[in-house]
């Protein structure tokens, strides 16, 4: 039987509301323009066929409340706010009207993202791997059970840098629904519990610089929290 010839990270843990047990995260998908007025201020339109997704490593994940080092590699470092869905269970082709079923949980989170880098890959037509999957790019508050969150619909979104409010929109927004993207995205993979769904933000993204501090939420869930330090 093969053994490791090194030590791996652990297995990132999410706090679970009112509970001593972690969500061990397993992958995190994120959905890619699910706003529309997101998509327009990024010079692009929604693809109303079908949603479309990228990733990040386990590594990204990082808690409410840290501070983070501003990354290497760009000079445009852009927050996203976003609800995010927690698996609680496993789900392969399941219709719209079950997928429902493979929610544990959902939480707020912040998609950082090297904007420079992601721009510069598209006019090249390159993947965003670069501009996205990254240490430490991926926040995440507590999550909250799915019974004691209310259907989605009107609940706020919204983030500030500061005292600036930046970005003031509502889940009923999204072009793509939690069902349906559950449902569309289990067409391609066996989801499991410990996947991540970010589910895509809302207009009014912008640069953050060393010192920014930002806070937003969702209502109904756990606030999240996040400062900017100083370039690694």
């Amino acid at each position: 039987m093969l053994k490791p010839l090194f030590d791996v990270p652990a297995t990132p843990l999410v706090p679970v509301r009112g509970e001593t047990g972690g969500y061990p995260v397993h992958r995190i998908f994120c959905v890619g323009r699910n706003y529309a007025a997101h998509a327009a201020e990024m010079g692009a339109e929604v693809d109303r066929e079908e949603p479309f997704y990228f990733t990040k490593p386990a590594s990204a994940i990082t808690p409410t409340g840290s501070v983070i080092p501003y990354p290497p590699g760009t000079a445009n470092f852009h927050y996203e706010m976003e609800l995010v869905v927690a698996i609680g269970a496993p789900a392969f082709r399941v219709p719209v009207e079950e997928s429902h079923k493979a929610v544990f949980g959902y939480a707020c989170g912040l998609d950082m993202t090297r904007r420079d880098l992601q721009q510069a890959a598209r006019v090249k037509q390159r993947p965003w791997d670069l501009a996205k999957a990254f240490e430490r790019s991926a926040i995440i508050s507590e999550i909250t059970r799915a019974g004691d969150f209310p259907a989605i619909g009107p609940q706020r979104i919204w983030l500030k840098v500061g005292d600036e409010l930046k970005q003031d929109s509502h889940l009923s927004d999204m072009v793509w629904s939690v069902p349906e993207i559950v449902s569309h995205l289990s067409r391609f993979y066996h989801l499991a519990p410990g996947d991540l769904i970010y589910t895509g933000t809302p207009a009014g993204v912008g640069p953050v610089v060393a010192g920014d501090v930002m806070a937003g939420g969702i209502d109904g869930l756990r606030e999240i929290a996040l400062t900017i330090g100083p370039a690694e």
